[in-house]
């Protein structure tokens, strides 16, 4: 009702930041929500709410950290109505918002296995500031996502498609000559994504980043990674020398923030929001003397061939870094959270994939489902969920690579992850049907890792 104002106060906007408004209320109480609303040009606002995290040291209040986990939306394949399962909860702190927030396609180039559900403005594939301004304000006026977004904050970072497909640090596999500099191309969208983002306006090109750390009280720490900015040019599968030794994913800068982040947490979960898949998916991991001959003799990756080199299997030497890293910090508690995709997968992720289990593991992974963004069964063709080519792969991927516990190909949605003193869960929803805007949700699966095990168990779905 706005009978009681903690804070209130005046901003000033013009298109030089599109329109937008960013401000930091400072001063507000810990682990609460709070109602908010904006007044302009003789209108007001719908209401928002928000919530402040637990005071550093403090477990919250409820003894939780609920989360949705989302990623992987694009306008043409369908409507957003996992935003809308979300908020119909009422009972999440945060959304984790993974990447792919928008995608930079024209037209029908990305579409549904029937077609675009919904064409995209403007109509051909994005590069300027004003083309990436026009397709987030798009997106925004999807009427779930607007109240989700009102609703309960969002954690965000980017992957490759708030850009150009597969991108890294001086180009993606879209960006044509004729589209001008890539770096050009790069300060447009982020600089649009900083705008229309909940994110502080940092750009870019003057020195600012996107990862950060947050924390939620004692219980959970969560450092969200850039995967995109800073990375070497995805290399071929079979590049041993790149995969191993010269690629990196974060850049030396983030790399090093990461690992002072992990070595000095107190917190009961370190948890990392990650873009790209972390666990190891090969074809096929091998014992550790028929990978070492082959490496040695035809240069193949120590740790087997990937199926695909834009997720941390094309950065494995970097990867082994960083899990080394989480061995010496003697802690049991690491949860990544994942997107890109677009496919549901509850992951062991082992310190030597070849050697599962007897090597150990250093952290649970989550990977989200899409929202929308097409997965196996639209790919070949629009196959019914649950066909027996998808089901051939499903069995094929968890027989080849044990550390995956569980995967599912075809259906889209979100993920519900709850935080306690005692155990990480993850409930994966499914819609009934992406291309209706009032599809129906259910339940697909749980897992759960009890505190101190880095095992995943199957579970029953949260109350």
């Amino acid at each position: 009702g706005f009978t009681s104002l903690v804070r209130t106060g005046s901003v000033v906007t013009d298109a030089g930041r599109d329109h937008t408004v960013k401000l930091d209320c400072t001063g507000l109480a810990p682990d609460r929500w709070y109602h908010y609303r904006f007044r302009a040009l003789g209108q007001v606002s719908r209401t928002g709410r928000t919530r402040t995290a637990p005071a550093d040291g403090a477990m919250p209040a409820t003894g939780r950290w609920r989360i949705g986990v989302v990623s992987c939306s694009n306008w043409e394949a369908g409507y957003f109505s996992g935003y809308r399962h979300l908020e119909a909860r009422g009972d999440l702190d945060a959304i984790i918002e993974l990447g792919d927030y928008i995608y930079e396609y024209g037209r029908g180039e990305y579409t549904a296995a029937v077609g675009a559900i919904r064409p995209h403005e403007p109509p051909h594939e994005i590069v300027s500031l004003a083309d990436y301004r026009i397709r987030l304000a798009q997106y925004h006026t999807d009427p779930d996502l607007q109240s989700l977004h009102a609703h309960v904050p969002w954690i965000c970072t980017w992957d490759d498609h708030e850009l150009a497909n597969d991108s890294w640090e001086h180009g993606a596999e879209n960006h044509q000559p004729h589209e001008g500099p890539f770096s050009d191309r790069k300060a447009a969208s982020s600089q649009a994504y900083f705008e229309w983002m909940p994110v502080r306006p940092e750009s870019l090109r003057d020195g600012g980043h996107l990862y950060r750390r947050l924390r939620w009280g004692s219980l959970a720490e969560i450092s969200m990674l850039d995967l995109r900015s800073y990375r070497s040019e995805s290399p071929d599968r079979f590049n041993g020398p790149a995969i191993d030794q010269t690629n990196t994913m974060t850049g030396a800068e983030q790399f090093d923030w990461l690992a002072r982040g992990l070595r000095s947490s107190t917190a009961r979960w370190n948890v990392i929001g990650n873009s790209v898949m972390v666990s190891p998916v090969l074809i096929p991991p091998l014992d550790a003397r028929t990978t070492g001959a082959l490496t040695e003799l035809l240069g193949v990756p120590r740790e087997g061939i990937t199926y695909n080199s834009d997720q941390w299997d094309g950065y494995a030497g970097e990867r082994r870094r960083l899990f080394e890293v989480i061995r010496a910090t003697g802690h049991r508690n690491h949860v990544f959270l994942t997107g890109d995709i677009h496919t549901s997968w509850a992951n062991e992720v082992p310190f030597d994939p070849a050697d599962y289990p007897g090597a150990g593991t250093g952290a649970v992974e989550f990977v989200t489902p899409s929202i929308t963004s097409n997965n196996i069964n639209d790919m070949v063709g629009g196959l019914p969920e649950g066909n027996p080519l998808s089901q051939a792969a499903q069995g094929a991927l968890t027989a080849a690579n044990r550390h995956v516990r569980w995967a599912d190909l075809d259906r889209h949605g979100f993920t519900v992850v709850e935080f306690t003193s005692d155990y990480a869960h993850a409930d994966y929803w499914a819609l009934v049907a992406r291309e209706d805007p009032n599809s129906g949700a259910y339940p697909m699966a749980s897992w759960r890792t009890r505190h101190g095990t880095d095992r995943l168990e199957p579970a029953g779905p949260l109350p």
